[in-house]
């Protein structure tokens, strides 16, 4: 396909300009909006396959454009933002951000993300129809694998392609142990850079979604088990 396009929102305009220098070398196209409003019109009008969006801008929050996008756009959103409380990464999560860098950061880091998460749509799209509807039974849930929809208690819920993809990987690791190198590596797609802490927001957020705080038990200094005598039907 035609390269990707990303549209960097950052009002730092030396920040805005590293990245776009950086990310234009890499192969991709590369608009800047230093506004939140300007970064909700391109969204519109230019149609990026992915943002880097900062939190702090000078007319609306990041956190607004997220929100404001994700209701119409199903765009990956990377924030990338100086406000690192875990309460902070929630919230972008919640706001539908796929994925959170903290100022100050390295290139490399934003390089490597944007990478897996293109690789991971390459991987969505090209994915062959399953020739029935399969269904997993474990831990009180309900999968049907084609539509990688998740049903509790007979209903539906809703599932970011990130947490769906945690998820199962938990269910394929049953009982293993793991660290959360292993799985940044695994579902996000991109080696450790020494903050695995996007992990961890995600599995709390999995775990409240579907009622496995006693199934994905944290094990200290490693990482997470998800229980195999709660995936009935495995």
């Amino acid at each position: 396909m035609a390269n990707y396009r990303i549209l960097v929102v950052e009002d730092d305009r030396p920040i805005a300009e590293l990245l776009k220098y950086r990310l234009i070398k890499e192969g991709y196209d590369v608009e800047i909006a230093e506004t939140g409003s300007k970064a909700l019109r391109l969204t519109g009008e230019w149609e990026p396959n992915l943002m880097l969006l900062d939190w702090r801008l000078p007319d609306i929050s990041g956190l607004d454009v997220c929100q404001q996008v994700t209701q119409s756009n199903r765009i990956p959103i990377i924030m990338v933002t100086a406000r690192n409380m875990v309460e902070d990464k929630v919230l972008g999560l919640e706001a539908g951000a796929d994925d959170y860098i903290t100022k100050p950061f390295d290139v490399r880091e934003v390089v490597a993300r944007i990478k897996a998460t293109f690789r991971r749509l390459e991987t969505a799209e090209s994915a062959p129809a399953s020739g029935g509807d399969v269904q997993l039974e474990f831990a009180g849930l309900n999968v049907a694998v084609s539509t990688m929809t998740v049903y509790k208690n007979g209903r539906a819920v809703e599932l970011t392609p990130l947490e769906y993809q945690l998820l199962m990987y938990f269910y394929e690791n049953r009982n293993k142990a793991l660290t959360r190198e292993t799985i940044l590596h695994a579902v996000w797609g991109y080696e450790y850079f020494g903050n695995t802490r996007t992990v961890d927001i995600h599995v709390l957020r999995l775990r409240k979604k579907l009622d496995l705080e006693e199934k994905i038990r944290t094990i200290f200094k490693i990482g997470y088990i998800f229980d195999a005598e709660a995936a009935q039907g495995a």
